[in-house]
């Protein structure tokens, strides 16, 4: 995806064509026609779509959030009143951001704004949103420090956290030690590289703390800035530290200058975990360095076409179906991405669970309305295209509006397709080390 501003730009006017008005800096804004059933349903898209977070997974989300939002003015919108998606660029940039939320939330009067693609914008973004008493409902960004012991009141994450994504790395490394490595576990040696952002430092300090909870030695464990132009020299402290599995958090391109150094500078393992974000981006990897991506693993929460769709809720898996075939016929992506299951997902759980009952009840959107009808969701394991459940940590508690029911897996990839390895009683088994040939294999 190009980062330039005649993509943005196009980017912004397909979305108003699906009911997303294109809103950007100094550009007028055409206001959509109130429907029969009454006046829309005005709702903030903000998401980074130029700048190295669009091709790290935030253009995905916007697209998956499109697809909801027609989608769901397709079935009839609240009671014949449709949705208006008011959507702004980031530009991977948190100042930008906060200046776009606030103009969405001042200029705009919007009572409500889903997406926040980066952690490092959740976490100045949700303290503004807090203090104005409207709600902010995270898409994306799952670094745990946004919401653990804020007790926000109008801040939302329906998707999962950074320490589920350490859990699910090291668990499946500790599971499959004996087995798969012939090692064990408390002999396998942890390499953790991460960006320096809430995001990295968040994931790093779940992996570093599921290490110890198995008694799995961390040899190394390092951040780097995002935008850093060279990691040759943390190749070296890997090398020299020899760990059998390396753990990388990070955006994009810093992963593809990692990989990219660690070929050329002699690296190898036995298996390389990454942690959602770029690593959610196969096409885009596989684009890049084809076969030597294989048997790589990444964890995101599951894209929906990674699910069997029978063992979900009814009528989820037909939702699930619709999604997939409207969004690759649109996109053309060999597999979907994670991001696209997440923007969609987590916007129409906000649109159906969320946003209709409010108006029901109460004839509007005010954020007080959305937030009571926020804390009321309460959909079983199974009930999303994603699989998990929905309900809301309460006010008072140490992660109150995170999602309770959230579920990370541990996928794999194969030929530019990913496969769920963990948890183990919805995965297959793992191929475990990386087979011998492979560019990245340990001699």
């Amino acid at each position: 995806m190009s980062n330039s501003g005649s993509s943005r730009r196009t980017l912004l006017q397909a979305g108003a064509g699906l009911g997303l008005a294109a809103t950007v800096p100094a550009t007028a804004r055409a206001q959509t026609a109130p429907a029969r059933g009454g006046d829309p349903l005005r709702v903030g898209v903000l998401t980074d779509l130029s700048g190295p977070f669009a091709g790290a997974g935030s253009v995905p989300l916007f697209q998956g959030a499109e697809v909801a939002i027609a989608l769901f003015n397709e079935r009839g919108g609240v009671d014949g009143r449709p949705v208006q998606g008011v959507s702004a660029d980031s530009q991977s940039k948190a100042d930008v951001a906060i200046n776009e939320a606030e103009r969405l939330l001042g200029q705009e009067k919007l009572e409500v704004v889903t997406g926040i693609y980066s952690s490092a914008h959740a976490v100045p973004l949700s303290g503004r949103f807090e203090a104005q008493k409207k709600m902010m409902w995270i898409t994306s960004a799952i670094a745990t420090a946004v919401l653990k012991d804020k007790n926000f009141r109008y801040v939302f994450r329906p998707t999962v956290h950074s320490d589920q994504y350490g859990e699910g790395s090291v668990s499946v490394i500790h599971e499959h030690a004996q087995a798969k490595l012939g090692m064990a576990p408390d002999k396998v040696k942890l390499g953790v590289i991460y960006e320096d952002g809430p995001y990295g430092t968040g994931v790093a300090s779940a992996i570093e703390a599921n290490a110890k909870r198995f008694n799995m030695p961390t040899v190394l464990k390092e951040a780097y800035s995002s935008t850093t132009p060279d990691l040759s020299t943390l190749v070296t402290k890997l090398r020299r530290e020899r760990p059998d599995v390396v753990y990388q958090v990070g955006y994009n391109p810093d992963i593809t200058l990692f990989l990219k150094q660690a070929k050329s500078g002699g690296l190898r393992f036995k298996m390389l975990i990454g942690h959602g974000a770029g690593w959610s981006q196969i096409d885009k990897l596989w684009d890049t360095f084809g076969a030597d991506v294989n048997y790589m693993c990444n964890v995101d929460p599951a894209a929906t076409q990674m699910l069997d769709w029978s063992k979900l809720q009814p009528g989820v898996g037909d939702l699930a179906k619709t999604f997939v075939e409207r969004y690759g016929a649109k996109h053309q992506v060999r597999d979907l991405p994670p991001h696209a299951s997440m923007g969609f997902n987590n916007t129409w759980i906000f649109l159906e669970h969320v946003l209709k009952p409010a108006v029901r009840k109460t004839g509007g959107m005010t954020a007080d309305a959305l937030r009571e009808a926020a804390l009321e969701v309460d959909v079983p394991v199974g009930g999303t295209i994603q699989g998990y459940g929905v309900k809301f940590e309460p006010p008072g508690s140490a992660m109150a509006g995170q999602n309770a029911r959230s579920i990370a897996v541990v996928m794999q990839f194969e030929n530019a397709k990913s496969r769920v390895i963990w948890p183990s009683a919805i995965g297959v088994p793992p191929v475990l080390p990386l087979p011998a040939g492979h560019t990245y294999a340990l001699r």
